[in-house]
């Protein structure tokens, strides 16, 4: 077995997964939050949560790892620029995401919380998924461009 090739494997199936989980987690969020259901809203919010943390977490923790080790591996200098908007992008999408992290776990405890209580959801539930929807775009765009850059390398010297 080649280690390489292995790890380039895991490491293109684990930014598949962290990409999609993203993907899928927005698209739920986002129209269960304007379908006016607090009980589905709640629910989906849960359920985010839990999809980033079994999910998007490990597959954050894994692809600088695994991709700086293969670059390694390939004999590819960490200044070459795809490398380097590879990684500010990734950073990029990390300042965004934590904070969307945070969010969701807010805004599932809020919409829990009306839900058990037969309420509306408060006004802060609404500011938060605002701004998790503006930190959202940024960073599924900067994390789309890094797949790009991952699979083209572009040499841009």
């Amino acid at each position: 077995m080649n280690a390489y090739l292995i790890v380039k494997t895991l490491h293109i199936l684990s930014a598949t997964l962290m990409v999609g989980t993203g993907l899928g987690s927005a698209f739920y969020m986002f129209f269960a939050n304007r379908g006016g259901k607090v009980a589905a809203q709640a629910e989906v919010a849960r359920l985010v949560v839990r999809a980033d943390w079994w999910f998007t977490t490990p597959a954050v923790i894994f692809q600088p790892l695994s991709g700086l080790w293969l670059a390694h591996q390939a004999g590819w200098p960490l200044s070459q620029s795809w490398i380097v908007w590879a990684l500010g992008l990734f950073l990029f999408a990390g300042v965004c995401w934590l904070p969307v992290v945070w969010l969701q776990i807010r805004m599932a405890g809020m919409a829990r919380d009306a839900a058990e209580a037969g309420q509306a959801l408060p006004a802060r539930y609404w500011r938060f998924a605002r701004i998790w929807e503006c930190l959202g775009y940024p960073a599924f765009c900067a994390m789309l461009a890094v797949y790009f850059l991952m699979m083209l390398k572009p040499d841009w010297s």
